[in-house]
């Protein structure tokens, strides 16, 4: 069966099975474009709402394609919508306008730029390095799904506010509704197994980053103060390693890494272990706890080449001695020199 004689299928099949479940919806095909992915979808509607759930078509396609058996992957895909119809937000569209109510809902979330500038065009957004920071509704959240709208420069509009005033709403909001949290990579692998509490391990160099439900965890980094509170946690510098837009992790700078290796490790567990929709960027980046700077690893280590091509700090520290007395040595003579260019221009010395 080619690709469109199954897409039409699918779509009267899964309709028939909602409709055994009591769910009456439209059904219907889109091509969905997200930040981070592009796919057709089965869009479903239930009768009355305008507002839906969507099932990824094309892993539904090549599901079946690779053997999976049509009947199986119908009724997973059928379960698992009554799911998300169940627990689908009571919102219509005007609800979404109503920015006194949506802006309580108001997270983050951060992409790649690069791999989303045609997007980010239509999308309000803030830049850190290479990495874009964009806004979410979010409606409804668990470990197993979210339901989240992207603000888009129209419907920022149609809240009728400003880029700053979704800024700075959102920079209030998202601690709130999504908190951040560091837990060392020790703690956070035995919670998953679900293990007793461990007390923290002083020595821990490895930590992870991200908010409760799991869901657009890395944007904990836009946060405000996020990057000093995690140099008190981690006890100074650190590097920041883009696990997924889920989460990212924290590496305390013990000096033995370098932005090079950092990358190369980055880049093969994207291409081997992160799904494509998850990636965030292939690059490392730094925190410098002493300067507040975040930027990327290559660009950390340009400036510390600098800062030792310079010479060593007490060297430069001389040298800023230096010029302070110089300065303080013109200032004393700077009134006998007033003094005296005032007298020769009284004498018309200047003019002559």
């Amino acid at each position: 069966m080619d690709y469109e004689r199954f897409k039409e299928a699918f779509a009267e099949d899964l309709k028939t099975n909602l409709q055994k479940l009591g769910i009456e919806a439209d059904v219907s095909g889109h091509h969905i474009e997200k930040l981070n992915d592009s796919y057709d979808a089965l869009s479903v509607t239930p009768k009355g709402s305008s507002i839906g759930v969507n099932a990824n078509l094309d892993e539904i396609f090549h599901a079946v394609e690779r053997g999976r058996d049509y009947s199986e992957v119908l009724s997973g895909v059928t379960e698992s919508l009554k799911g998300s119809l169940e627990h689908m937000p009571k919102l219509q569209v005007s609800d979404l306008t109503n920015y006194a109510e949506m802006k309580k809902k108001l997270a983050m979330e951060v992409v790649s730029a690069e791999r989303n500038a045609r997007m980010l065009q239509n999308v309000p957004h803030e830049q850190m390095e290479d990495i874009a920071v964009v806004y979410r509704l979010v409606l409804d959240s668990s470990k197993d799904a979210s339901s989240t709208v992207l603000v888009t420069n129209d419907l920022m509009d149609k809240f009728g506010i400003t880029h700053e005033q979704l800024h700075d709403d959102a920079m209030k909001n998202a601690p709130l509704i999504r908190p951040a949290e560091i837990k060392g990579m020790e703690e956070t692998l035995n919670e998953m197994q679900g293990g007793p509490v461990l007390e923290p391990d002083p020595d821990e160099i490895l930590f992870v980053a991200g908010v409760p439900d799991q869901n657009h965890g890395a944007a904990v980094i836009a946060y405000p103060n996020f990057f000093e509170d995690a140099a008190e946690k981690l006890g100074g510098d650190y590097f920041i390693i883009p696990s997924s837009i889920h989460e990212v992790l924290l590496v305390k700078d013990t000096g033995e890494m370098n932005a090079r290796d950092l990358a190369v490790m980055i880049r093969e567990i994207n291409a081997t272990e992160v799904a494509p929709e998850d990636v965030l960027t292939d690059h490392a980046y730094h925190y410098d706890s002493k300067e507040h700077i975040f930027e990327s690893a290559d660009k950390f280590e340009e400036r510390q080449a600098e800062m030792e091509a310079a010479g060593p700090e007490e060297d430069r520290g001389s040298l800023i001695e230096q010029l302070n007395a110089k300065k303080e040595e013109a200032a004393k003579e700077a009134p006998e020199k007033a003094a005296k260019d005032a007298v020769r221009k009284s004498r018309g010395g200047e003019a002559l």
